[in-house]
């Protein structure tokens, strides 16, 4: 009998014997478990999603959120004559969406699905473009905005705009209405609020910013629209806080973005662009083709993309419904409050954002009040991460970069108990800090951070962030 068998062991097994192939395309197969095993152990590294309070994304889903992802990831969303009832599915949330957010005829107004708030947002923008150059705009457009993420540097950038970011002054951390009087001419096509801003999870005034663009219109004849950025409030606001006006209930607003994978509860890759009137949406952003046997309108910058997140988003619509997603966000915001309480309590930090749903998202911010208390948040949070949390810490934007806070987000899937680990280990890093303080304090650079802003290769020239003309925010 030979001795010559061949391992059945997955780490005997040929290919697992040498290191993974990284910088050329491998030449040899190798067996699927291997290669499962490789990448799995090399994913291994990454941080655990769930105990990441920096990003804003969906880190929890269900059984039957992850059975439909499974079952609808290899159907193409724009082959609407192959996948006629995944469409069906995306009108459907098209319209419970803009019924969400009190659309006047929400039935009849045009939306989208989209890969993110992010291609909503840039799609948002280049119908105000293609709005303001029909009513005969000419030259380069502008819009207003507060402190932004990064996707508006990057539409302002690449659809040839001029961005015009209010800096931050005081105690002022967002946009307030008596800052665009002297920002808005002629070529402005849309003021933008955010509604859940990045930096601090707080909402800018939009009912208090509509009113000022009224007042403007009054005085010079321009009539500016509002594009709203709820990257994350669009779907808090409507369950939690509906008393607060922000929506298609204010005419000013044309359209809105927002993110099915942050808010929304659905898998990462699901977001929602809605425009208040059919009309509000230039024809010439809507192509009609033909494409894998059918005929279809479509106007997304992505193009072929899998409908299993817009699947899971109406599962979503419909399992919770407007009572299972009041009760739902409304724990985020109790597990919010509830580290916020927790935090004012080790006696070192200031809260900006402390969960209240009527100012702000499911997120808590804060900052340190003494200077001299032996660590800085770069410090600290480099130190949370020996326990497994991500919690950012980041310098505020212009002209405001000297203050230092950090942002903790909380999502669907915290619950006290999770909030009550973390403040036991804030206060186990804080203590060690202190009892062996750095040598140096970390830096931004040292510490790194996760704050949805980026640095272009190629800066802007002449940019002055805040001034009439500005550029970019770095």
């Amino acid at each position: 009998m030979s001795d010559a068998l061949e391992p059945d062991d997955l780490f005997a097994m040929p290919g697992i014997r040498r290191s993974a192939p990284k910088n050329e395309f491998p030449v040899p197969e190798m067996f699927p478990q291997v290669a499962y095993e490789l990448v799995h152990d090399e994913l291994m590294l990454d941080g655990v999603s769930r105990m990441n309070l920096a990003t804003f994304c969906t880190t929890w889903v269900d059984d039957q959120a992850r059975r439909l992802m499974n079952e609808s990831l290899d159907k193409n969303i724009v082959d609407k004559d192959e996948y006629p009832q995944t469409a069906e599915i995306e009108e459907r949330c098209v319209h419970m969406v803009a019924d969400l957010w009190n659309c006047p005829d929400p039935q009849h107004t045009l939306g989208t699905s989209t890969t993110g708030s992010s291609e909503a947002a840039m799609l948002g923008g280049l119908a105000a473009k293609f709005r303001w150059r029909k009513q005969g705009g000419t030259g380069i457009p502008n819009f207003v905005c507060g402190p932004v993420q990064v996707c508006w540097e990057k539409f302002a950038r690449y659809f040839d705009v001029e961005i015009r970011q209010v800096p931050l002054r005081g105690d002022r951390l967002t946009m307030h209405p008596d800052d665009l009087a002297d920002r808005v001419d002629a070529n402005t096509m849309m003021v933008v609020p955010t509604f859940g801003q990045t930096f601090t999870g707080l909402f800018e005034d939009v009912a208090g910013i509509a009113t000022a663009l009224d007042d403007i219109q009054a005085r010079t004849g321009l009539d500016i629209p509002i594009h709203v950025d709820a990257a994350s409030g669009g779907f808090l606001a409507p369950f939690c806080a509906p008393e607060v006006v922000w929506d298609f209930r204010l005419p000013r607003v044309k359209s809105i973005n927002a993110s099915g994978h942050k808010t929304g509860l659905a898998p990462l890759g699901a977001g929602w662009a809605i425009w208040r009137e059919a009309a509000d949406l230039p024809e010439d952003l809507i192509f009609n083709v033909d494409y894998l046997g059918g005929s279809m309108a479509t106007f997304n910058l992505n193009f072929s993309r899998p409908g299993s997140q817009t699947i899971t988003q109406y599962y979503d619509f419909i399992r919770l419904g407007r009572t299972g997603y009041r009760r739902v966000q409304e724990q985020i915001y109790a597990v919010s409050q509830h580290l916020a309480a927790g935090l004012r309590e080790l006696g070192f930090f200031e809260m900006i954002h402390d969960g209240d749903p009527r100012r702000g998202i499911t997120a808590v911010s804060w900052k340190l009040t003494d200077t001299d208390a032996g660590f800085n948040l770069y410090d600290l949070s480099d130190r949370l991460r020996t326990r497994g949390w991500l919690i950012a810490a980041y310098p505020l934007p212009a002209d405001r970069e000297e203050q230092v806070i950090m942002r903790a987000v909380l999502r669907h899937g915290f619950s006290i108990d999770i909030i009550d680990m973390l403040l036991t280990d804030m206060e186990r890093s804080i203590a060690a800090l202190q009892k062996n303080p750095m040598a140096k304090p970390l830096t931004k650079e040292d510490a790194g951070g996760f704050t949805h802003s980026a640095k272009a290769a190629v800066p802007t020239p002449g940019s002055t962030v805040g001034a009439a003309v500005s550029g970019g925010r770095k």
